[in-house]
């Protein structure tokens, strides 16, 4: 399961590319923190994107009086199963067989990364430690950009407050041969679709094509 990513940013250009999208990115709790992060962690906050509760003005949005406007919050990765502090933290959640709606305590959400990392066994046998890569997307693949969109859910938790997790599925063939679980990774052309909260999750989810990431050891 993917329990570390990198996300180097910069809030300029994610706000460019919602606006490319025609979907408004508020920031409701002022500019976040957008220094470089080579390394986040399970409990680590970063920053999500999120349908804003406020809407959009008419006529803005994915075609017009749609009314969807977007919301960019830094929050924790993962919350306490339990609702327990000390529990073990969900930080990876199973997509299949479930569908994700929005409310007003809990929702989709996207997470920005520049990559996500996963870890095998050593290559050396003479190593002690697991052998890391990280995915980032492939140039000309289905998610070509300067980074990656994971498919997430975000919840208000007694414990932590609010904190999200990322959705993962089969593996496709570029992560199959290192991992049996991948993150869900959204196509640009469905971010509006996945915080909208209206398209069926399941028409969402799938693994990412073959071509869609570029894999090194790190």
């Amino acid at each position: 399961m993917c329990n570390e990513a990198a996300r180097r940013i910069a809030l300029g250009q994610l706000r460019d590319d919602w606006s490319q999208l025609k979907i408004p990115l508020r920031f409701p709790e002022g500019a976040p923190n957008m220094a470089p992060l080579p390394s986040i962690r399970i409990t680590d906050a970063t920053v999500i994107i999120r349908a804003s509760a406020e809407g959009a003005a008419p006529g803005v949005g994915l075609g017009a009086g749609t009314g969807l406007a977007a919301e960019l919050v830094s929050r924790r990765w993962s919350w306490p199963m339990g609702g327990k502090m000390g529990s073990k933290p969900l930080y990876n959640y199973r997509s299949e067989g479930r569908s994700f709606a929005n409310s007003a305590t809990g929702g989709r959400c996207l997470i920005p990364v520049d990559g996500f990392y996963e870890f095998t066994a050593p290559v050396d046998p003479a190593q002690k430690r697991k052998t890391k890569w990280i995915f980032t997307p492939a140039p000309n693949g289905p998610l070509a950009g300067d980074y990656l969109c994971i498919a997430g859910l975000w919840r208000a938790d007694a414990a932590v407050g609010e904190a999200f997790t990322m959705l993962t599925c089969d593996p496709g063939p570029d992560v199959a041969p290192y991992h049996a679980r991948q993150v869900v990774l959204m196509p640009r052309a469905h971010w509006g679709d996945w915080i909208g909260g209206v398209v069926p999750s399941a028409d969402l989810i799938a693994p990412a094509a073959a071509g869609s990431l570029l894999v090194a050891r790190v």
